[in-house]
């Protein structure tokens, strides 16, 4: 950790211990106070389910998440659901077989009384006009397509949505422990007041205040150990696991040094994004649709044989009878036709309009990720080279002033927490930094080639 990255863990090395300090008794009422402090802190800390043993670095909730998200279990069933439809549409209909008895006198029922009296059976199978059975095989392969390809696209946003809360949870975590660090450096302001105070050289005041302020960052310490509890039942949820699951999310947020060009993010996301793919399927599903209602106007055949038995018994010695013959639909109501072929052409253009309204909104939504990516840089920039070495050096500086009675304990205090408040803001805009370029990766498709072979692949 380098001058401008100690922030509140390095004042107290680089200046030494408060002349006040040297006093066995204050010592003391310093050891005990810390010691007490650490058992607050260790009582209101983080529930134990936050803590893992074993740390969980992102990459294997990624995996866990593209395994076990229960929607994208649900996505992936849909695909095998429309897979399976190809060779049910693609396949004849199941022939027809007839028993029949036929002519039998209703006077006496017997089968020997009327040259016309028989038993036939017949079988019957109908064939769709040629195209019509490969146009439904085309309509059902691009509604494979379609959802195949949104079974992709919803692994990339869920890899986004997972990144995202990872990125909250190490913020959340890095902002827990600028918060106890901070506490404790006001459990010593605390300490040094009370001591000013019972020497006469310090004001009651000073002393309300330090508590005062102590109090409010408890306050700010429990609210963000409940938000770090929300965000990692969201995070073990998107990875599909229990949301009590333990996860360890040590580390330190670092900043992204890419860059990014808007008109190139553009062009990748309509070679890479699967949705892309997705509308490209639709389309083509609705053109076949509007050949096969074309096809509607031609009719389907029907070919069938029949054999016929007779009683020997009858005059004419019971010749049997064999009979062929061949049927056709008549598609005679054309309004039915053409409103089938109408109804393809408003679903194409609808296809399109959708096609066009995901471009324009995943054109908004990698605009609004790199202005966000790009002022967040700035950001992280100006609060590491300038902000927050400014901050730490006015915080030293008016500690120093303090000490020698030229500056009053507000002034230090106002100090204190300015240079808090700025570590926060350096660690959140180094979350958002990141959490943009997950955004800018999820909507251009930039980790399409890093996503692990799903289960429709092998």
């Amino acid at each position: 950790m380098n001058n401008n990255q100690k922030g509140l863990f390095g004042v107290w090395d680089s200046l030494g211990q408060p002349p006040f300090f040297c006093d066995p008794v204050v010592k003391r009422m310093k050891r005990v106070s810390i010691y007490s402090v650490f058992l607050c802190l260790a009582a209101i800390s983080a529930p134990a389910s936050i803590l893992a043993t074993e740390p969980v670095p992102l990459a294997q909730l990624l995996e866990d998440a593209d395994r076990k998200n229960p929607g994208l279990l649900a996505a992936h069933a849909q695909v095998s659901v429309a897979e399976s439809k190809i060779d049910q549409v693609t396949s004849l209909q199941d022939p027809v077989l007839s028993l029949a008895l036929s002519n039998y006198p209703i006077d006496e029922l017997k089968s020997d009384v009327t040259p016309m009296t028989g038993n036939e059976v017949r079988l019957a199978q109908k064939l769709p006009f040629p195209g019509k059975l490969d146009a439904k095989g085309r309509i059902a392969a691009q509604k494979s397509r379609w959802f195949i390809s949104a079974y992709q696209d919803a692994r990339l946003q869920v890899r986004r949505q997972v990144k995202d809360a990872w990125y909250r949870l190490l913020f959340q975590q890095q902002a827990i422990d600028l918060t106890n660090r901070n506490l404790e450096l006001l459990d010593d302001f605390i300490i040094m007041t009370e001591t000013r105070y019972e020497v006469g050289k310090g004001l009651q005041q000073n002393v309300l205040k330090a508590h005062l302020q102590r109090s409010r960052q408890m306050d700010k310490l429990i609210e963000l150990q409940q938000q770090q509890q929300t965000t990692l039942a969201e995070l073990n949820s998107l990875a599909g696991r229990e949301t009590d699951q333990p996860i360890d999310i040590a580390g330190q947020s670092k900043p992204s040094g890419k860059d990014y060009s808007l008109a190139e993010l553009h062009r990748q996301a309509e070679l890479n994004r699967p949705m892309f793919a997705a509308f490209a399927a639709l389309i083509d599903q609705y053109r076949e649709q509007r050949k096969l209602a074309e096809l509607d106007s031609r009719p389907d055949v029907t070919v069938w044989a029949g054999y016929r038995w007779r009683d020997d018994g009858l005059v004419d010695g019971g010749t049997d009878f064999a009979s062929a013959g061949v049927s056709f639909n008549l598609p005679v109501y054309r309004g039915r036709i053409a409103a089938g072929i109408a109804e393809a052409d408003s679903s194409l253009r609808l296809a399109y309009q959708k096609r066009n309204d995901f471009d324009n909104k995943v054109k908004l939504t990698i605009h609004q990720a790199l202005v966000s990516f790009q002022q967040a840089s700035k950001l992280a920039a100006l609060y590491r080279d300038g902000i927050l070495p400014q901050a730490e050096q006015t915080f030293q500086a008016t500690l120093s002033a303090y000490q020698v009675d030229k500056a009053d304990f507000l002034s230090l205090l106002e100090s204190l927490t300015s240079l808090y408040r700025t570590e926060i803001d350096y660690a959140r805009t180094l979350s958002d930094q990141l959490r943009s370029k997950a955004r800018i990766e999820a909507a251009a498709g930039l980790e399409l080639d890093q996503l692990p072979p799903s289960p429709i692949e092998e």
